[in-house]
């Protein structure tokens, strides 16, 4: 079927594993319309995009606009975990749309908040009532750990880019000091991506067995098996590390950021964990801020569970700047 030039966007939301392409109608992603792709498979994203849009039909895009896991500089996206560079030209050459943006990731599910489907939150921690231009804030866990603040102002949303996922891990207790030492080898620094990410849970697992004498290693899909079926009382207690140790650095970022308006995870390694962050201490973590736990009441923490997220924040962006 031919589809209406100049009618629909072109959106991406490139991991490190795959890419995701859709097409969009003003912030609604067109039904059917979502394809994967592994990025193994192609040499760039410029291959990717041309292979969509002749599998859509040859669509002529109004506009386009990808999320890179990755850092954007001067409109440029470099890819963590690919080793790929991507540019405004390329998404011109490829989709031969007249306006084009590149985000990163989190930026996109920061453009998001507002847009999703009703039934997308999962709440985790309420919290007070607070006013529609109030600070949020998007946390992601996944593949790698990052965060994003949204801002509201009068020339319309902001949604700041950062990489602090990076930075030093929590360190609370003697053990998280020897948790750090442990993980530290892999890179010569203890980042929070390197025990919050989903690499960063089977570390945390080999150090809960080192930990107890007993040597082993299993992967983050093996874990949460095992946490979920409580088969595994190693498996229990990596979870139980990583919930406090998310519950902690969420609430840092919380006083760094001061999201009145909520924060919201995203990513597969938190949504995974779910079901297990009550039980497993998320509140009491998230709160242990000495003089300040009963300041850290007035943050609500969601979980949203659109996986497809990424991709409605890159058509808002572009529809809030049409």
């Amino acid at each position: 079927m031919t589809l209406p030039a100049d009618v629909y966007s072109l959106v991406a939301d490139i991991g490190g594993t795959n890419t995701r392409v859709a097409l969009a109608e003003g912030t609604v992603l067109r039904e059917g319309s979502i394809r994967r792709y592994r990025n193994a498979d192609f040499p760039g994203l410029e291959s990717v995009l041309r292979r969509y849009i002749t599998e859509a039909g040859g669509v002529d895009c109004a506009g386009a606009c990808v999320a890179a896991a990755g850092p954007v500089r001067d409109g440029v996206a470099h890819l963590t975990n690919l080793d790929w560079t991507i540019d405004a030209a390329l998404l011109i050459r490829a989709t031969g749309a007249e306006k084009v943006a590149i985000l990163n990731d989190l930026q996109a599910q920061g453009h998001a908040l507002g847009a999703l489907a009703p039934g997308s939150l999962r709440s985790v921690i309420e919290g007070p009532e607070a006013p529609a231009h109030a600070t949020k804030l998007v946390i992601g866990a996944g593949t790698g750990f990052n965060a994003a603040p949204v801002h509201e102002a009068p020339g319309g949303r902001i949604v700041a880019a950062s990489e602090c996922g990076h930075a030093n891990m929590p360190i609370r207790t003697e053990a998280d000091l020897r948790l750090a030492r442990f993980v530290e080898t892999a890179h010569g620094f203890p980042g929070v991506e390197d025990v919050l990410a989903g690499r960063g849970l089977e570390r945390l697992y080999a150090f809960a067995a080192a930990e107890a004498g007993t040597p082993a290693e299993k992967s983050a899909a093996e874990i949460m098996a095992a946490l979920d079926g409580g088969s595994d009382p190693l498996a229990l207690e990596a979870g139980r590390l990583w919930v406090r140790l998310c519950g902690a650095e969420v609430g840092n970022l919380a006083l760094i950021h001061l999201p009145f308006g909520g924060i919201y995870l995203i990513g597969g390694v938190a949504r995974a964990f779910t079901a297990h962050l009550g039980r497993l201490g998320f509140a009491e973590a998230f709160r242990d801020k000495g003089r300040f736990a009963g300041f850290m009441q007035n943050f609500s923490v969601s979980i949203i569970e659109d996986d497809y997220a990424a991709l409605t924040g890159c058509a808002a962006y572009l529809a809030s700047r049409a």
